[in-house]
């Protein structure tokens, strides 16, 4: 049963072959039994009467394709009875009185939520190791990182802890841990989905998206996330629209933009073949291939690198030890309890993004920094738009390299943030993009770990993508490989 797919869950319950209660305590016993480090907070109680609702709207025949879903939500989006951590020491205890707008979007749904799930620090990182709570294992290898921030969302879903989950991608947070952990993940055009309750990191890059294990599955999941929201200064009013309307159309005539830059120096052999392998199948369905440039893909990391901490330094200035979350019990004044609180409760990665943040906006450097990157990142933004008049979709890695062992680069951040040089460009364009399982390494350590294949698409091109990739779906079967002992 935890190996079926959303759709095929749904038609279960709503033919009453199974309850709401039932699944829900299917999956909180397999949560139960993990030792993958994927969720923080787990409540029994509330899920079960979230569950009991589902089944009694079934019963009275009022229900959607996600009642009696049971999900669990990466712990960046506040709710209400769990806690929201953001997997920081300083909203360690901290309970949200309300509940993010994703969360509301989808527990209307009818979703039953399963708990809250493991993210590096703020969504800082590419590795889930710089939870608070400990590094998230690889269900693919449990020596390996699963990739990060959703890194607890990957874990989950890939090892069948859930059907589906919540994540977000500031610079590639849902795609990257997707492609690591061999599940399928997308990142909407900014704005579709409300950022209203999700803890904010990097406010003009952070989008919240759903994982789970196939593209159908997204597509049932999206559905429920978007939607304007006037609470979210971001958000974006557009037509209601069903993902999975189109989703079965062919591929004929389809115009796959391959970017020479993805496939240069860096690149890891093993996974330029899977990602090439899987163009070519892309070929048989009826697509063309166009090859196209992206010229400023390089400076994209250090674009991010500016932008981002710029808006987090900003963002974490907040948490002062005054209103909720960590305080240090010993300090001598005001100023003197800001600094040991934010020093005791922040970790490394934040406190290095906050240090350059401030740096890059403080006089004298905001025009040679931060200034400069908002202009390149217009070029960037630009490249793709050139691009998407050879093309419909582009096509590549998602990350240079399969997973790596935890601890390995631990004391080199460059060589964390260098592992996002594919996927940072989409977020800082504001694009949607996808990953979905594609192959796996080669020898004996990386045939065990996933690749992933990244599909980005023009603004609010999210149906096209989900089609991509649900064809590719049909077609192949790396989406319905499972860990061992799963």
């Amino acid at each position: 049963m935890h190996n079926k797919t959303i759709s095929e869950l749904s038609r279960l319950l709503q033919t009453r072959k199974i309850s709401a209660t039932e699944l829900a305590k299917l999956f909180l016993a397999r949560i139960a039994q993990s030792d993958l480090n994927a969720f923080l907070h787990v409540d029994e109680a509330l899920t079960l009467a979230q569950a009991a609702d589902a089944d009694a709207n079934i019963q009275y025949q009022d229900f959607g394709p996600l009642t009696g879903i049971p999900i669990a939500h990466k712990d960046i989006f506040v709710t209400q009875g769990w806690r929201s951590t953001a997997g920081s020491k300083m909203l360690e205890n901290y309970v949200s009185p309300f509940d993010a707008t994703a969360v509301i979007k989808l527990r209307d749904a009818g979703t039953v939520t399963l708990g809250k799930l493991n993210c590096d620090e703020f969504a800082m990182g590419s590795s889930n190791e710089n939870s608070f709570f400990g590094a998230v294992k690889n269900p693919w290898d449990k020596a390996a990182i699963p990739g990060g921030s959703s890194g607890g969302s990957a874990a989950a879903v890939a090892a069948r802890l859930a059907p589906g989950a919540t994540g977000t991608d500031t610079g590639g947070s849902i795609r990257q841990p997707a492609a690591l952990c061999g599940i399928t993940g997308i990142k909407p055009t900014y704005g579709r989905v409300s950022r209203y309750g999700m803890i904010a990191y990097a406010s003009s890059l952070d989008q919240g998206g759903p994982m789970a294990k196939t593209a159908e599955d997204c597509a049932i999941l999206l559905n429920a996330m978007v939607g304007f929201d006037p609470r979210d200064a971001t958000s974006l009013q557009r037509a209601e629209e069903d993902f999975t309307q189109n989703i079965d159309a062919p591929l004929n005539g389809l115009r796959i933009g391959v970017p020479k830059e993805y496939f240069g120096e860096g690149l890891a052999p093993d996974v330029e073949h899977a990602v090439c392998a899987a163009i070519t199948e892309y070929e048989k369905l009826g697509a063309k291939i166009v090859e196209i440039s992206l010229p400023n893909t390089a400076l994209s990391i250090p674009v991010y690198y500016v932008i981002a901490p710029a808006e987090a330094s900003s963002n974490l200035s907040r948490f002062d030890g005054v209103r909720y979350g960590f305080r240090a019990k010993e300090y001598g004044d005001l100023q003197d309890m800001y600094r040991k609180t934010r020093a005791q409760g922040f970790g490394e990665e934040v406190q290095r993004r906050i240090l350059v943040g401030t740096y890059v906006l403080s006089h004298g450097y905001y025009d040679a920094y931060y200034l400069q990157a908002q202009r390149i990142r217009r070029l960037i933004a630009q490249d793709f738009q050139q691009a998407f008049t050879q093309c419909d979709v582009i096509m590549g890695p998602v990350t240079p390299t399969v997973a790596w062992n935890i601890g390995d680069k631990a004391d080199d951040p460059v060589a964390n943030y260098l592992g996002d040089i594919y996927t940072l460009s989409t977020n800082l364009a504001g694009l949607p993009g996808m990953s979905i399982p594609c192959g796996f390494g080669i020898g004996d350590v990386n045939a065990r770990r996933p690749v992933g294949l990244q599909l980005t698409g023009n603004y609010f091109d999210e149906a096209r993508l989900l089609n991509i990739a649900h064809q590719f779906q049909l077609a192949t079967d790396w989406h319905q490989r499972t860990p061992e002992g799963v």
